[in-house]
């Protein structure tokens, strides 16, 4: 097996989750993209505009490279959550767009600094804000993968679309009659065991 480099490794699966979490607006429609899907307002476009300003805060003022666009839902006075859903003026397009210039930004950072680079997170707490590059790569690669979870449910209760990535479903290759009896099975048990 060929040696690998960690930091390659961290931006290989870093990128993944990027990916992923993009992939799944493919082929919504602006309505789509907006729905609010859980009772906390959870909703695709609303986990891009949330994961791409993170993600500029974490790889841009942690390392004293701020990132060079107005993120005003992140200011002071701000109204809560104002970056987990998108507004009338932003639209797909945009927010995607935007994600994508924080990776660029984000890449940068990273092939700048070595793993053991020293930053400073300001909104963490005194005792835990000086960090490595190493540990925000983690940090942000496992946000980044959790909140595509996220939008690959928000997009199964959209369209019943599924699956880990654009070329890895990694789901069983079973019908929708399968799935459906699965279903049931899983809905049948849980009842047995509510009245157990």
């Amino acid at each position: 097996m060929p040696a690998s480099d960690p930091k390659d490794d961290l931006k290989r699966y870093l990128q993944i989750a990027r990916e992923a979490l993009l992939w799944k607006l493919e082929g919504v429609s602006e309505y789509d993209a907006r729905r609010p899907l859980t009772p906390t307002g959870t909703n695709l476009l609303g986990l891009v505009k949330h994961v791409a300003s993170v993600e500029a805060g974490y790889f841009g003022d942690t390392f004293g490279r701020p990132f060079p666009e107005p993120l005003p839902w992140f200011d002071e006075g701000a109204e809560p959550n104002a970056d987990m859903w998108a507004t009338p003026e932003e639209s797909t397009e945009d927010l995607v767009g935007l994600y994508r210039r924080v990776w660029v930004h984000s890449d940068t950072t990273i092939d700048a600094l070595p793993l053991d680079a020293l930053g400073h997170v300001p909104w963490w707490p005194e005792e835990r804000r000086e960090v490595t590059l190493h540990r925000i790569l983690i940090h942000m690669t496992t946000e980044t993968h959790r909140h595509a979870g996220h939008a690959g449910i928000v997009r199964e209760l959209v369209d019943g679309a599924v699956g880990l990535r654009a070329d890895n479903d990694n789901l069983p290759e079973v019908d929708r009659a399968w799935w459906e009896a699965y279903r049931e099975r899983l809905e049948r048990t849980a009842r047995e065991k509510q009245g157990g």
